[in-house]
């Protein structure tokens, strides 16, 4: 994805990074990468969700950038990153892995954001050793391990076969996006996005789901489709905290209870009402502040450490 594809003006429009360097896969697969803030401030890793590119993180990144050093990147086949046949979990924690390598000095450590199939990126990580070499924390945003076109809601029917089927064919779908449209920002908002969430939040998510490419959108599709990280999901160790949005038609509130109930060392669950999958865009205050809170306890160490019991917050976006 260009930036011209991205809004050009207001809190979603992408910030211009520090710098931009290209990293090299273990399959040889290129990854843009984008670092943002000062060179020698607290790092924040940002990895982003299905269909999405750094430009997904623009709200998140303003205002972390004037006090830590964030690091972005657009998954294979996303934003700038071009397309590979290679389309699995293990490929998307190579990916983080060369990532974390070429962007943070041995031994030091970081906060891990990953939304949607950037979480997913985290799971499948999640026993790799420069992962675990780079995790001081992670934050879990809108994402779950598996069974996600079985619990989806963007099909309005009961559970159970049909719904699951349909769900996969439309998740699935080869079919162009085409261009903006009112009509294809009012089904994005109603797949994707809480009712609540404003027209600026809407025309942002639209311009950059649609920059996607279909062959890329429709082969992650199938891997979303066939995921199984629960076994990533109790080999992360790292404190971790989970947030969703309690609208979320794409990964439901049962995907966060999943996550809270499997992870070895969960730090906090955050709900979010009114507020569907899009949680770093439709609700960017509260995921900010989730991002400072980790990464003041666990990265700088200037707060105590919180408990591996979790707590259960409920935030107004």
């Amino acid at each position: 994805m260009s930036r011209v594809a991205a809004v050009s003006s207001g809190p979603y429009a992408p910030p211009v990074p520090s710098r931009e360097l290209t990293v090299v896969s273990a399959d040889g697969a290129r990854l843009h990468v984008e670092v943002h803030g000062p060179e020698n401030a607290p790092p924040i890793v940002l990895s982003h969700g299905w269909t999405c590119s750094t430009a997904f993180w623009a709200a998140q990144i303003r205002d972390l950038a004037t006090d830590h050093r964030v690091i972005t990147y657009d998954q294979r086949g996303h934003g700038r990153s071009p397309s590979s046949p290679a389309c699995t979990t293990h490929a998307l924690a190579d990916d983080l892995e060369a990532v974390l390598a070429q962007t943070l000095a041995r031994g030091e450590k970081a906060l891990i954001v990953g939304h949607s199939m950037g979480g997913m990126t985290v799971m499948a990580a999640a026993t790799r050793p420069r992962f675990r070499e780079h995790a001081a924390a992670v934050l879990l945003c809108s994402t779950g391990s598996s069974r996600l076109v079985a619990e989806a809601r963007v099909v309005p029917l009961r559970a159970g076969r049909v719904r699951t089927w349909i769900t996969g064919r439309v998740l699935g779908s080869r079919a162009p996006l085409g261009p903006v449209t009112p009509v294809a920002k009012s089904i994005l908002k109603y797949a994707t996005m809480g009712a609540g969430s404003a027209p600026h939040m809407v025309e942002a998510c639209a311009r950059i789901v649609h920059a996607c490419p279909r062959a890329v959108r429709h082969a992650w599709a199938a891997v979303l489709e066939a995921l199984d990280l629960d076994h990533g999901v109790r080999e992360l160790h790292a404190p971790t905290a989970v947030v969703h949005g309690a609208s979320d038609r794409l990964t439901p509130p049962v995907h966060a209870r999943a996550l809270v109930a499997a992870l070895p060392n969960c730090v906090g669950l955050t709900e979010l009402p009114g507020v569907g999958h899009m949680t770093p865009i439709e609700a960017p205050e509260p995921v900010i502040r989730r991002i400072r809170e980790l990464t003041i306890t666990y990265v700088t160490g200037s707060s105590p450490q919180h408990g591996s019991t979790p707590a259960q917050t409920k935030e107004g976006a």
